[in-house]
């Protein structure tokens, strides 16, 4: 293990301030152009794509889990999950309020993870969407492992050792990330500047995971709802390496048979070459 660190259990289920934040079709036709969507409801503004989400909450993920972790950690955050609960599709003229908590952390082998819990309600109190997301702490050992974790969504060995019954390529551009970041509202150094990605012990600048995660959505949308977002209802990775700009990722789906909720779920796989990128991937869609 890394090293020992003292995560506060007193910052466990403490919301956040809210946060409130207004949806604009011109946001919403940045982000997808920003994803390169090719669905025209999104490129129009006229309904978000589901990842568009995580836009409203992004300034209150990261403080719910520095309520438990040290702020001096901040650097060694990496998104190791995202799995999102979807109430009903984001659309322009919304006035969101955001709130997020820590729920739980855990000691892994290879550092640590800190569980935050998101909602987002509409300017009538109703529930738009949940998030729950993994902080991951590299070399980083919490000691012990406290509260509630995340939903589970992992992916049977059996399932991903057949036949996918989908399968989609697409190019993550050379100017993807400074194109996702001011759509996003992600500054962060890592997908911006080539030489504080190489000090933080990466290969070079890389795509934002949520990004990647934007690409899986809409070839999921357009291999399994014809592009309408009001029928996907949840939608979970895990992150596993990093996307370089340059490069082709590709997704493969297979059906799963033995899914507990109603409608149709699919797990997911993302590969850059031979190299899993993201896993654990489930998407459900209403009938």
């Amino acid at each position: 293990m890394g090293t020992a660190v003292t995560f506060e259990d007193a910052g466990l289920g403490q919301w956040t301030e809210d946060q409130v934040f207004e949806v604009t079709a011109e946001g919403i036709a940045a982000y997808a152009e920003a994803t390169n969507d090719p669905i025209e409801a999104h490129r129009k503004g006229e309904i978000a794509p589901p990842v568009f989400a995580v836009v409203p909450t992004f300034f209150s993920m990261a403080p719910a889990a520095l309520e438990v972790a040290p702020v001096d950690l901040l650097m060694k955050l990496v998104h190791g999950e995202q799995d999102f609960h979807f109430h009903r599709a984001i659309r322009p003229g919304d006035m969101l309020t955001c709130r997020a908590r820590a729920t739980g952390y855990a000691a892994l082998s290879t550092g640590s993870t800190v569980v935050v819990h998101a909602e987002t309600r509409d300017q009538h109190g109703e529930l738009v969407n949940e998030q729950w997301i993994t902080a991951f702490f590299r070399g980083v050992d919490a000691g012990r492992s406290v509260g509630d974790l995340a939903p589970g969504h992992a992916l049977d060995a059996a399932v991903t050792a057949a036949a996918p019954v989908a399968e989609v390529t697409q190019h993550v551009d050379e100017d993807q990330t400074f194109r996702y970041s001011p759509a996003s509202g992600d500054p962060m150094p890592i997908h911006l500047d080539e030489e504080i990605a190489r000090m933080s012990g990466l290969p070079g600048i890389i795509n934002h995971g949520l990004c990647t995660m934007a690409f899986t959505s809409w070839a999921a949308l357009e291999q399994y709802a014809e592009g309408d977002v009001t029928r996907l209802k949840r939608l979970a990775v895990r992150f596993a390496k990093p996307v370089l700009p340059g490069q082709d990722i590709t997704t493969r789906f297979w059906d799963l048979a033995d899914a507990t909720t109603e409608g149709r779920a699919v797990g997911f796989e993302t590969s850059v070459g031979d190299d899993l990128v993201i896993r654990d991937g489930l998407a459900v869609f209403s009938s």
